[in-house]
């Protein structure tokens, strides 16, 4: 379909997956292994899912990937909210991730409401 790397979604959704990378090597606390490695990899699926999609032959298709990254979105969202709430992570860090996520799927959905027009 297109050059994903040429998509405003995917370059903000791949910030976002950045900036989580750099949020986890701070959760330093063994217990938090496992929800430092779900949190990456949700937020890495975002952007991947969309690479992946673009390369669909049809629109319907990359709608589909679209669909897989707004289900990441939420995923990344839960993982902020437990990591805050377990005081894994600051409340400043929290909120800033969170309205990157928030930005991130709200493109999704326009992206995935102009596939699917």
């Amino acid at each position: 379909m297109s050059d994903f790397k040429t998509l405003q979604v995917w370059q903000k959704a791949h910030v976002l997956s950045l900036n989580v990378e750099r949020t986890c090597r701070t959760i330093r606390t063994p217990m938090y292994a496992s929800r430092r490695t779900q949190l990456f990899r949700a937020s890495m699926s975002v952007s991947a899912n969309i690479a992946e999609g673009s390369s669909q032959r049809t629109k319907k298709e990359f709608a589909r990937y679209v669909g897989s990254s707004l289900s990441s979105c939420s995923e990344v969202e839960h993982h902020l909210i437990v990591a805050r709430d377990l005081k894994a992570i600051s409340l400043s860090t929290f909120e800033a991730l969170v309205a990157q996520t928030i930005t991130v799927r709200k493109m999704l959905y326009g992206l995935r409401r102009s596939l699917t027009s």
